[in-house]
């Protein structure tokens, strides 16, 4: 991976390897186990912030994977089905684990048929189709490596089955390794039948290099799409759309190219998202627009909106009914009322700004005094002329007017003009004499 990270860290559409597999786990149950060693001081410190409910057990000596669940056989209850998963394997999906641990009431194994099997421990089976024994790739005969069903490493097997077979499995074969796949045999051995359901590829690959991390990313992205697909929303071109987070939608909403959601996303009934946008935490009303390469973190959009091209609304901006954000305009922790304008070139940061009003070209709401945070309030049905700077803290009354150009530094009444500008000098032919 030539990376200084444990493998698990490496980075998947937005989190972690090893975060895919917790998230997906904990659809499933509370009671996790995450088995660390590489590396495992910057691991831990991940799953107990990211994680806190999570148990962590140590693994000295990496030896093996029947070793790495031995390490936590003193959790694991006799009378539980215990499954388990890999931390490099991302992509298995809730449906998947639920048809594993339906199969069976002692054992069951995740399998898949490869055209090309390679490095993967081959299935063998008895005539009633349960597996018997698991033959690893370094150790398979020529004629064991021409089967094609293959297992995934991914089992759910019942607790007590599961601390009887960790002591009976040792290290002899071309790895010296303690493998987990060996508690087939074992069981099989004991007349436990144990199933096999097969996997879509796709869902049990790893990654051991960053073309295989890539291929990952790539199966990924479909995945997601296909999320976005089932809920009817269009996508124009679903390779290039990634979906980072979790999204619920109203009916025809559509998405261009090159979206990324990330987050929480709220979409209401035909919302449109337009090319090169991120959205991040972000609820958007029904009938809105966001244009081309606008940015939305932590931002609440209304019904009837227009957003951009080229915005960016940063966290706590609250967008009312039919208002407008143009191109160039960034928002903080501004409100902005029922079908209030900021067309062109504008910084709102910690604005409250009245409906109905209109906020000009090149305006700040100057929020920062080098130390603290400052409120400007604009009353509704006002209008803020071009270039303007409001001086927080400030307020603009109920349909006032502030003059293109102006500082304002002082509270603007109701239905006033405030004009802030400098004295216009004109000097006759200053030019001419000049040269």
């Amino acid at each position: 991976m030539n990376t200084n990270l444990p493998k698990v860290m490496q980075p998947l559409g937005g989190a972690t390897l090893i975060s895919h597999v917790i998230n997906t786990a904990q659809k499933t149950s509370t009671n996790i186990t995450a088995v660390i060693g590489y590396e495992k001081k910057i691991l831990k410190k991940l799953i107990h912030e990211a994680y806190p409910s999570i148990q962590t057990v140590e693994q000295e000596k990496q030896l093996g994977t029947a070793h790495a669940v031995k390490q936590a056989m003193h959790l694991i209850k006799p009378n539980e089905k215990v499954l388990v998963l890999y931390g490099d394997v991302p992509l298995i999906t809730n449906k998947t684990i639920k048809s594993l641990i339906s199969s069976s009431k002692e054992c069951c194994l995740l399998c898949m048929h490869l055209d090309d099997p390679t490095g993967y421990g081959r299935v063998m089976t008895n005539n009633k189709g349960h597996a018997i024994k698991i033959i690893e790739h370094k150790d398979a005969s020529d004629e064991q490596r021409k089967i094609h069903e293959v297992f995934t490493g991914t089992l759910v097997v019942e607790g007590q089955l599961l601390i009887d077979a960790l002591e009976e499995i040792d290290n002899k074969n071309a790895a010296n390794e303690y493998y987990l796949t060996d508690l087939v045999e074992i069981l099989s051995a004991k007349g436990v039948k144990i199933n096999c359901i097969q996997a879509n590829p796709r869902e049990v690959m790893g990654a051991n290099n960053k073309k295989e991390l890539h291929e990952l990313e790539s199966i990924l992205r479909q995945m997601n799409a296909d999320k976005l697909l089932d809920q009817g929303i269009s996508l124009i071109d679903a390779s290039r759309v990634d979906l980072r987070g979790d999204v619920k939608a109203g009916k025809d909403c559509s998405i261009d190219v090159n979206v990324i959601l990330e987050g929480q996303i709220r979409l209401g009934k035909n919302v449109t998202i337009k090319s090169n946008v991120v959205l991040q935490d972000v609820s958007i009303g029904d009938n809105s627009v966001i244009e081309a390469f606008s940015h939305l973190c932590s931002a609440t959009v209304g019904s009837g909106c227009s957003i951009g091209p080229y915005a960016r609304l940063r966290e706590g901006s609250e967008i009312g009914d039919n208002a407008r954000i143009g191109n160039f305009v960034e928002t903080k922790k501004t409100k902005l009322g029922k079908g209030a304008k900021a067309n062109h070139l504008a910084y709102l940061g910690d604005a409250e700004v009245g409906s109905n009003t209109n906020v000009g070209a090149g305006t700040i709401t100057c929020n920062y005094d080098g130390t603290s945070k400052h409120k400007t309030s604009i009353g509704e049905d006002s209008f803020i002329g071009t270039n303007s700077s409001l001086v927080a803290p400030v307020n603009i009354g109920k349909g006032a007017y502030v003059g293109a150009g102006s500082v304002i530094t002082k509270d603007v009444p109701d239905e006033a003009l405030a004009v802030g500008r400098g004295k216009q000098v004109i000097k006759e032919d200053w030019a001419k004499n000049k040269k």
